[in-house]
């Protein structure tokens, strides 16, 4: 059995976190014509939906935003990065509309949208051993999508770790391109985040919001649903 496991350094900084976690089987990423349609526009609705978060004429202001922003000064980070929904939110703004990727990407884009909450998803296959989110000691290297070349996490930085290095960086400012969703993905693990108990009511919609659209399309079947907390840290999968 392997673990998703969130250490005890994450939660001496966020002792009200909340972490929602799909597991995700029998995976078809590839997509039916009629389903990928469907899928289509969930992410067009998804897309207008996001405008309800902001509502102030300061993006910074806009309360998804502030929120992450505030979490993201209380670990260390590369200069200049931002929390994931704060990225998929400024492109809203901007009338820069997140367009499709893959059926099980452009739902879990749909789902961060609709509800303003980071969401990532990573191969569970390509995972090495344990999946950790924890405060890294650094040094742990990290293939990041879009570049070329290999960097490295920082000391005090929050970032999801396995066995060969990091898996995501900046707690959820971007993936790497080892565990990346693929069109060959068969198994995957989802997570949301929050930084406090604030909003957890839309988590658990969020989460079922995933666990309807993927198996209404034929994406895939979830087969575990949890929320992690400091009283209950992680989850097992074989």
């Amino acid at each position: 059995m392997r673990q998703f496991i969130v250490e005890d350094s994450l939660w001496e900084l966020f002792p009200e976190a909340q972490i929602g976690v799909l597991l995700i089987d029998h995976i078809d990423n590839k997509g039916r014509d009629g389903d990928k349609y469907a899928i289509y526009d969930l992410l067009d609705e998804a897309n207008l939906h996001a405008r309800k978060h902001l509502r102030e004429a300061i993006f910074s202001q806009n309360p998804p935003v502030a929120k992450w922003r505030e979490a993201f000064q209380k670990f260390k980070t590369k200069k200049g990065v931002r929390s994931s929904i704060e990225a998929l939110l400024k492109r809203v703004d901007k009338n820069n509309e997140v367009g499709p990727i893959s059926p099980l990407v452009d739902i879990y884009n749909s789902a961060s949208l609709t509800y303003a909450l980071p969401c990532g998803m990573e191969d569970l296959d390509a995972i090495q051993g344990n999946l950790r989110l924890k405060v890294t000691e650094g040094d742990d290297p990290f293939f990041a999508l879009g570049d070329t070349q290999i960097s490295y996490t920082l000391p005090g930085e929050i970032a999801y770790l396995d066995d060969e290095g990091a898996v995501c960086r900046c707690w959820n400012w971007r993936d790497g391109q080892r565990t990346m969703i693929t069109e060959e993905t068969k198994r995957a693990i989802a997570v949301m985040e929050l930084p406090d108990q604030e909003r957890v009511e839309d988590l658990r919609e969020a989460l079922e919001f995933l666990r309807t659209w993927i198996e209404k399309t034929g994406v895939g079947k979830v087969i575990h649903c949890d929320i992690l907390t400091k009283e209950r840290p992680s989850i097992e999968w074989k």
